[in-house]
This record gives C-alpha cells, structure tokens and sequence, in this order.
C-alpha cells in the first residue's frame, strides 16, 4: 500500500500519521498542501489533525482551497481511499467528500483526553480489523469536534451503515455522538478521534492500531 499524507501549515499530527502507517506496512510519501499533483501509484490520502491555517476563517475552510485540494477530490472520485483525523475531518467536510460538518463543542471548550468510543461497523476497509459494537480508547484533542448533519442525512448515514464510530454519550454534543462517518462508496472515512496516537505501545495502548492494519490488509489484498 502507498498512502500520501499531507501537511498544511499548521498540521501538528501529519508524522505521527506517517509513522503510524508505515508501522502498518505502508510506503509513505509526504505532500505539501502547495503541490498540484499526488505522487504516482497512491492509494490513500491521509489528511492529518492539527490547525491548518491556524483554524481561520473556518476549520478546514482554507485548507480546502489549497493547490493539492484538487488531486484530492480527483483521488476519491476515482474510487481512492482518503482518511481524514481530526482536523483532517473537518477538511474532507469542507471539500464535500463527507456530509455533515463539525461545530464548536456543545462545552465551548477544547477537549484533550482519552475517550471510549463504539466501532458502530466492521463493514468498511478501515474497520474490519475490529467487531461491530467492540468498545476501544482512542485519544481525541479538538475545539470543533462537535458533528452535525441535518435529519435526512443523519437518516442516510444510519440507513446505509455509514456511522462508523460513536462516542460515548456526552463528549462534544455530536449529533447522535458521531465519532466517524463513511462515504456513500465506503472509501472515505472522516473521523475526530486519533487513531495515530494509540498506535504503539509506547503511547500507552495500541487500540487505534487495528484501523491502519485493516487498510493495509484491504489495499494488499485488493
């Protein structure tokens, strides 16, 4: 598997990602939100957490408009994976590759702490590694975390199995507490939480490892 991950000015996760895929078996390029163009053969974007842009504007909003948007969109519309962490999220919200978009915490304070979140489907090929309803801890770390989408797309999400993690309730006041939603095509998954920082045992667990050894099982074997 070859992923690309990108950084933005402001990106503070995009090595911890890297690192984390290629503990995973992955060849990982590095791509500066300036360039125009993936690099050849890539079969994820991963778009990291961090403040891109300083979180002007809008989280995600300029970042969304940068050079490298554009192959972005090109990548998933081809039928690409594209993982999204936290800020990343709120960047694939921005570019219309998700539904939904993330408001200020109902707490109106920025949250940093480890949390217990609820694999809601194993049917996608970032979530296979795990069963549907496994509770894991994943850190989280965000200000504007707080999913919403209006009662006809909530209805498409649950009806198609597209609500891939839930929080426990109460975190950020997430609109049925979604952590993390799929694409229609199942190949796009945006998601707060961060995966990348529970990946290796010196980070104090490796719950957040399966996501990336489930992708570099799928696009392996695919």
């Amino acid at each position: 598997m070859k992923a690309a991950v990108i950084t933005f000015p402001g990106s503070n996760c995009d090595r911890d990602l890297a690192v984390a895929l290629e503990q995973a078996g992955a060849e990982v390029a590095r791509v500066w939100h300036k360039d125009a163009a993936l690099p050849e053969g890539i079969d994820l974007v991963a778009v990291p957490g961090g403040f891109s842009f300083g979180d002007y504007l809008r989280c995600g909003a300029i970042a969304a408009h940068s050079p490298i948007a554009a192959a972005v969109r090109t990548h998933a519309a081809r039928g690409g994976y594209v993982l999204g962490i936290c800020n990343g999220f709120q960047v694939l919200t921005e570019l219309g590759l998700l539904p939904g978009a993330l408001m200020r915490n109902a707490g109106l304070k920025f949250i940093c702490r480890e949390v217990l979140l609820r694999v809601e489907t194993s049917d996608s090929a970032f979530t296979r590694a795990y069963a549907a309803g496994q509770e894991i801890r994943i850190p989280v770390a965000h200000h504007d975390g707080n999913y919403q989408i209006d009662a006809e797309g909530l209805a498409a999400l649950r009806d198609q199995d597209r609500i891939a993690f839930s929080y426990a309730p109460g975190i950020n006041g997430s609109v049925r507490d979604i952590a993390g939603v799929l694409s229609e095509n199942r190949r796009v998954l945006g998601m707060m939480p961060h995966p990348e920082r529970a990946a290796d045992i010196g980070h104090g667990g490796t719950a957040g490892a399966g996501l990336f050894a489930s992708l570099m099982q799928e696009l392996v074997s695919a």
